[in-house]
């Protein structure tokens, strides 16, 4: 690999993104407004949709408690105690049950309207009495919770087209037809291609949350270096899987439809707006297939739990993994022609 053709090659394709005014000013300013407007929005009072998990050895009924069969409440079952306590600290969900012994015991966070009202409905229906337990803990907003997923959001359409549609339209206009005239060769172009866009993902993403944090003041329980280095895996992994998406693909249309077909799910089920904690198992199943899944979690848990490296060794060996797979495979197959 040659260093210099490497870097004029990074080189230009920065200058290209930064000349295209419209590009830079959606990776920009869109996500500032998201996460304002959203945090805004639902910082308030809480929206009548409950969630309650339930720690119990026998399946989910009235037969346990009558309030199971309570409406307008979804139950589902939780496994670890523990990890579901926190989940109701953290306001993922409403209320926890634990009805395994008697009498019951259920949690509910102090600082939440939905459980102070699931809490009044507990204790005015019928059946065994439940001890109360609260789980407390430092406030956490909604936008706290939010900013990860809407900057991931933001990376992740930012990797996938910048990487999975550029290429694509290179192929198509013939771009790549005359770089395989250079001594260019095809693993200098797709190193390029990754450290540019990934070194000005970078750089909007550490921007943007630098300038919101100036004034929503984001929880910050962990270290800013670890989460650095989490955005950064992530980054590569999503960069990874554009490429697969642009090795081969002629047609503009059809990497446009592929691209959506993947940011589609992964903004829908990994977490961006809304946990998927309660969902049906094969949902959260799915969910551990994107990327965008393992790094909305690292991140949350460094800024809210206060995670370090070490603790976050799986999500970081799954994206790791994806990004070594995505990358080999898209190297292998990557041709400059159209046909």
């Amino acid at each position: 690999m040659n260093v210099s053709r490497l870097a004029a090659m990074t080189w230009a394709r920065t200058l290209e993104f930064l000349r295209d005014r419209s590009s830079l000013a959606w990776n920009l300013f869109v996500p500032v407004i998201m996460v304002v407007g959203i945090g805004w929005v639902f910082s308030g009072p809480g929206r009548p949709l409950f969630t309650v998990g339930v720690v119990a050895e026998a399946p989910i009924d009235a037969s346990l408690h009558p309030f199971l069969a309570t409406k307008h409440v979804h139950f589902y079952k939780e496994d670890d105690l523990e990890g579901a306590t926190r989940k109701v600290q953290r306001h993922r969900i409403d209320m926890l049950l634990d009805l395994r012994g008697k009498p019951g015991r259920y949690w509910v966070n102090e600082d939440s309207p939905k459980g102070y009202m699931l809490e009044r409905l507990i204790t005015g229906s019928e059946g065994p009495k439940l001890e109360r337990q609260t789980a407390t803990g430092a406030d956490i907003r909604y936008v706290d919770w939010l900013v990860p997923g809407v900057l991931g959001m933001n990376m992740m359409f930012s990797c996938l087209l910048g990487i999975g549609y550029v290429i694509v339209r290179y192929r198509k206009s013939g771009y790549l037809k005359r770089l395989n005239a250079t001594p260019i060769t095809a693993l200098e172009f797709i190193v390029a291609q990754l450290i540019s866009r990934l070194a000005l993902i970078l750089l909007i993403t550490v921007a943007v949350f630098v300038g919101t944090n100036s004034f929503l003041h984001f929880r910050m329980e962990g270290s800013y270096v670890d989460l650095f280095i989490v955005t950064l895996i992530g980054a590569v992994s999503m960069l990874s899987m554009g490429l697969v998406i642009s090795a081969r693909v002629t047609s503009e249309e059809l990497a446009g439809g592929l691209l959506n077909l993947l940011s589609m799910p992964m903004m829908v089920l990994s977490g961006v707006f809304f946990s998927v904690d309660g969902a049906p198992r094969v949902v959260q199943k799915a969910a551990d297939l994107f990327p965008l899944t393992h790094l909305l979690n690292a991140a949350r848990a460094i800024m809210l739990d206060g995670a370090t490296l070490a603790d976050l060794a799986y999500p970081l060996s799954v994206l790791a993994g994806m990004a070594i797979v995505f990358l080999a495979l898209g190297a292998s197959v990557f041709r400059w022609r159209q046909s």
